[in-house]
């Protein structure tokens, strides 16, 4: 019963976002797109956001599949225009810092971490974003 009031609830919240969609687009695409990632995510998760560095899809590709490599990360989303990664974890099997340097492990700086210099000369050249 639960789930289906849960299931109702983010329906109608899609309907709504829908309907006044006459505002910024991109705002309506991040509602829906915080909706459903908090929909599929447990209560013991938490939400962050990391800035990350990068530049193309290649760059969200490596920093979303490197964040989703860490054990307790169940989603992981990076905002190429914004340089933020918004993510789920489970703060019992990992933290940020340990997220963080993972991303930084495959050449992308964060905030809190930053790429060796071979690892990250060692990124396509669409991928370099250290002017």
């Amino acid at each position: 019963m639960k789930k289906y009031a849960l299931s109702v609830m983010i329906a109608a919240a899609l309907l709504f976002a829908a309907c006044n969609s006459s505002g910024s687009k991109s705002g309506a695409e991040t509602s829906q797109t915080e909706m459903e990632a908090s929909a599929g995510t447990e209560q013991h998760d938490e939400h962050a956001v990391l800035g990350v560095q990068g530049l193309c899809d290649m760059c969200k590709k490596n920093i979303e599949t490197a964040a989703k490599s860490v054990e307790g990360v169940s989603t992981a989303e990076w905002d190429a225009e914004k340089k933020e990664l918004h993510f789920h974890f489970n703060p019992q099997q990992t933290d940020i810092d340990a997220i963080s340097k993972a991303i930084a492990g495959v050449g992308y700086d964060t905030d809190r971490d930053k790429a060796d210099q071979a690892t990250y000369d060692a990124l396509p050249a669409c991928c370099k974003y250290r002017g």
